[in-house]
Formats: C-alpha cells, structure tokens, sequence
C-alpha cells in the first residue's frame, strides 16, 4: 500500500474536510469516528505521510512517536478513560483490515469492550 495524498485523512489534515476534533497539537490530530463502534471512538493520527505503523516507526522522528502516543494517554484522560479501560487499535495492510492508507489508531472504551477476535 503506498501514501496516497488524497486520502481522506490527508484532506482532514489539510482542512479540506471536516473533523470533531477532540485534540490537536504540532504532531497528532485526533477526532470522533464517523461511525463509532463504541460510546467512545477517537480516531489518532499523526500528521505526517505514514501510511501505517510500520511506516510510522521507520520513518517518524523520537518526537512524533512520543507525541502520538503521549496524546493516547491525554486523551484517553479528557474522556474519562484513563480509569475504566480502553483499547488501541491499529490496522496494518490488507490482512491487517487497514482501509485508508494513513497511519490512525482507534480509541475504543466508555463500555466493557468484547473480545479482540472471534475464534473461528
């Protein structure tokens, strides 16, 4: 999967599209999923061009990986999470189940969340 610079996370960086922004700082933006799989579900991502995690941790500077996960706590924290739990999510490739080729991490929590994976 290569970066794709209209993406739509990319046009929610550059304002093209709006956001529920929750947090913002010089390396994270973080917003309400559109389509939230939890009473909490915060979508992180850094703002530079990674399309995923393995992208992320070749490429990003010491600084943008603390940021982004400093924010996880942060915002975990503004929500009430920091207590009850929450879960981190990051889809990686086509078998990973990752849809828009931008490094984002999903925030899940304000309830008791399932099991990760269905045994099948």
């Amino acid at each position: 999967m290569v970066y794709d610079t209209h993406n739509i996370f990319a046009k929610i960086l550059r304002g093209e599209i709006p956001c529920k922004k929750v947090y913002e700082d010089n390396h994270v933006l973080a917003f309400h999923d559109i389509a939230p799989k939890a009473p909490v579900h915060i979508l992180v991502l850094p703002k530079g061009p990674y399309k995923d995690m393995d992208d992320f941790t070749k490429r990003a500077s010491a600084e943008e990986i603390t940021a982004l996960f400093r924010a996880f706590s942060q915002i975990a924290c503004d929500h009430g999470l920091d207590q009850s739990g929450y879960r981190l999510i990051s889809n990686c490739g086509i078998n990973g189940g990752q849809e828009v080729p931008h490094l984002h991490l999903h925030l899940l929590g304000g309830t008791r969340l399932g099991r990760m994976v269905q045994a099948g």
